[in-house]
């Protein structure tokens, strides 16, 4: 009679010892992100103008650290699955939340803004979701993918400096470039479809932009 083969021991995920150089400039993207909300809503407060330019101060610094994460993993030969989630993560809070964050801050608060908003932050999300999943097949077994599929989601840095530009010239809140339209129960800022415009190119799957 055989004795049946017990199965071998589960190694135990150590989310610490799992951490790479990489990962932590990955985390100060993040930490960037998650920053540049924080101030968007003490500027709703205070209405300090040095608030919200720091704010969008940040959305640089977080590209930096985004650029940064990708040359230390190449150099160190670190790539992972869990840094490619983190980075995704850390991409959605610092390129998607924030500068909708920004926008509504901005005065990019009515009924038709917070819709084209949540519309760009979804854009990104997706954006991410299909560059994780489709990531190996358009590598086609290279060490990174050759081109991106839509624009990559840090070109919002984009929208955080005009609304940056806009807060500096004075023109936010109730002088928003553009004015309000009344559409329906609703108001739109015309602004706000740069948001819309971002978004809608994040999920293009014909526009295909080499990735150096």
């Amino acid at each position: 009679m055989t004795t049946p083969s017990t199965a071998p021991a589960r190694k135990h995920f150590s989310m610490i010892r799992g951490f790479h150089l990489a990962d932590a400039f990955t985390l100060g993207n993040a930490a960037c992100g998650v920053g540049a909300v924080f101030l968007a809503m003490a500027f709703m407060a205070s209405h300090s103008l040095a608030q919200f330019l720091w704010a969008a101060a940040l959305a640089p610094a977080a590209f930096i650290f985004d650029v940064l994460d990708g040359r230390i993993a190449r150099w160190r030969q670190t790539q992972s699955a869990l840094g490619r989630e983190l980075d995704s993560l850390a991409d959605v809070i610092s390129f998607g939340v924030a500068p909708a964050a920004l926008g509504f801050a901005a005065g990019l608060n009515g009924g038709w803004d917070c819709v084209i908003l949540i519309y760009f932050v979804g854009c990104g999300v997706s954006r991410l979701a299909r560059y994780n999943v489709t990531a190996e097949a358009l590598s086609a077994g290279a060490d990174k993918v050759k081109y991106f599929e839509g624009t990559p989601i840090p070109t919002s840095v984009v929208l955080v400096g005009v609304l940056a530009y806009a807060a500096w010239q004075g023109s936010i809140g109730g002088a928003l470039w553009g004015g309000a339209w009344a559409v329906g129960p609703w108001q739109l800022h015309p602004l706000v479809l740069l948001f819309a415009l971002s978004g809608t190119l994040m999920i293009s799957k014909t526009l295909r932009i080499p990735k150096f």
